[in-house]
């Protein structure tokens, strides 16, 4: 099982989006049986088998095994991730694009590029995850308190420099072997909690 996946598929994000299906998703971080899934989300046993079959048929769940109780056969299944994300690939007539309104100082614009970032992610994973090669990433989270707006603002401009710098130390748009990599420096302010 993989710790996060993401779902392009739209049937797919359908599917993962109903609450019935989305609990059973949930419980199934840990193999479990029409059966056992049954008391746990409080329907007969029939009905969770048909949510399992809408959840296997869309790969975000796998057989695990099969177990012979009696004339019958009990299939076991696991979530194919602990976690999902849906892709804006899912919605592609509306998905955002930041190329439309570029705007550093923009929120709409900031989501656009999370979006992005969403999509050819998950597309990377998959194509990575095909080729059996691992993927280079890099990424860094972290908070800071700023003391005043002021602050905040001359933090951006300094950060926006030192990423400038960087770029054009490290860019070699000539490099015969070289590989394009996207850079993403969002800065937005933490939900409280």
């Amino acid at each position: 099982m993989h710790d996060i996946a993401v779902i392009n598929d739209p049937a797919a994000a359908e599917v993962s989006l109903d609450p019935v299906r989305a609990d059973l998703l949930a419980a199934l971080t840990h193999p479990g049986s029409a059966t056992s899934l049954a008391n746990q989300v409080g329907l007969p046993r029939q009905k969770v088998n048909y949510h399992l079959r809408a959840l296997e048929r869309h790969g975000l769940v796998e057989l695990v095994e099969e177990r012979k109780k009696g004339n019958m056969v009990e299939r076991v299944l696991q979530a194919t991730a602990a976690s999902y994300v849906i892709s804006p690939t899912a919605l592609s007539a509306v998905a955002p694009d930041p190329r439309r309104a570029p705007d550093q100082l923009s929120a709409r614009w900031m989501l656009a590029v999370a979006a992005r970032l969403v999509k050819d992610i998950g597309d990377l994973i998959t194509g990575a995850g095909a080729a059996g090669k691992p993927l280079a990433t890099y990424a860094i989270d972290t908070e800071l308190r700023f003391a005043s707006a002021a602050d905040r603002a001359a933090f951006a401009t300094e950060l926006g420099d030192a990423v400038k710098n960087l770029v054009g130390k490290y860019h070699n748009e000539t490099a015969a072997r070289g590989r394009k990599h996207r850079l993403v420096v969002a800065l937005h302010p933490s939900l409280k909690g």
